[in-house]
């Protein structure tokens, strides 16, 4: 499977974390911290004994594993990126924290791909990014009655740094061939993550108080299989491989997917700007990975072989997603 592929399926799957954590908000008094750790914490299991009955092939056996050091890098970044995104929601809204949040995103990773890796944007890379990030906000801000308040903007802008330092950090060590396992890498983070949120899991509460048990331990096991365990994974395997500023633009098909579910699975309404903004990110995406898919693979670059920089000079190329139109916001508040 492409790469790209990977990256598409990891951010669809991160666009159903939101709808399936709204069902648990509705069936039980969990709060969005208590929730992010038993994701954490579920995926982490899960991945833990993946690894113990996995037998390593020898192209495994022979990749420059990170150390433990940049592993636990990794992990705090993985953090910091979720739970401020969450301080964001709480102090100025799910849209405006959103759209901050998943707009800055590609902007700084674009901006930092450029000068510490000499992933150059050209002009279509550039239409593409603000294609993107129109296509986000007709999403995300065209239902209107959003409020701007400043430390809701900081939290979401330091949730888009974390975001993009992860995502510049994965693409760095792809490039030298030292990215290592994804499992091991997903692992590390969701490890660094269960313990990080634990203290604040709880003093919010830890274990849901509901009168359908059944209801809410099924959601919790989807969310750390699905969007946790199966999309990092895959999202850490494809950003160590794909231009990073290209990684960012790709992970933006998360709201298109939680708007979709929005619409098919909860009912709700579809509005001119959800189409609008769908289309959009779409377009984007889709006019990405076709022109990467056209560049010369990296010399002694990406992990997989997969497109890098153009052979003899940077290349011309350019999250996390919760959209906020309607009743959609509610869709994509855990990712």
């Amino acid at each position: 499977m492409s790469k790209h592929l990977y990256l598409v399926v990891a951010g669809a799957a991160w666009g159903t974390a939101g709808a399936a954590a709204s069902l648990l908000f509705l069936a039980s008094d969990l709060g969005p911290l208590a929730l992010s750790f038993w994701r954490c914490a579920g995926a982490l299991v899960l991945l833990l004994a993946a690894l113990a009955v996995r037998r390593p092939r020898g192209r495994e056996l022979s990749a420059r594993r990170p150390s433990t050091g940049s592993l636990v890098a990794t992990g705090l970044l993985f953090t910091l990126f979720q739970a401020a995104y969450f301080g964001a929601v709480r102090e100025t809204g799910l849209a405006v924290g959103t759209v901050v949040t998943l707009g800055a995103g590609p902007v700084l990773i674009a901006l930092g791909a450029r000068y510490w890796m000499g992933e150059r944007l050209g002009a279509g890379g550039l239409a593409a990014v603000g294609g993107a990030l129109a296509g986000l906000a007709a999403l995300t801000l065209g239902g209107g009655g959003a409020e701007v308040r400043p430390a809701g903007v900081g939290w979401a802008l330091l949730s888009a740094a974390g975001y993009a330092a992860m995502t510049l950090r994965t693409r760095a060590l792809g490039r030298r061939g030292a990215g290592g396992d994804p499992l091991v890498t997903t692992a590390w983070s969701l490890a660094v993550g269960t313990v990080c949120l634990l203290p604040l899991a709880l003093l919010e509460g830890l274990v849901p108080h509901t009168a359908q048990p059944g209801r809410v331990l099924w959601l919790l096991v989807y969310v750390a299989t699905v969007p946790t365990a199966l999309a990092y994974v895959l999202y850490f395997s494809g950003a160590a491989a794909v231009r990073a500023a290209t990684v960012s633009v790709i992970m933006l098909i998360e709201p298109v997917a939680a708007a979709v579910i929005g619409v098919l699975v909860l009912g709700e309404r579809l509005t001119g700007p959800v189409v609008l903004g769908t289309l959009l990110l779409l377009t984007a995406v889709i006019a990405l990975i076709v022109d990467e898919g056209r560049r010369p693979a990296e010399v002694g670059g990406g992990a997989d072989g997969d497109v890098g920089a153009d052979v003899g000079g940077p290349g011309v190329e350019p999250g996390v997603g919760e959209p906020g139109v309607g009743s959609v916001p509610a869709q994509s508040a855990v990712r």
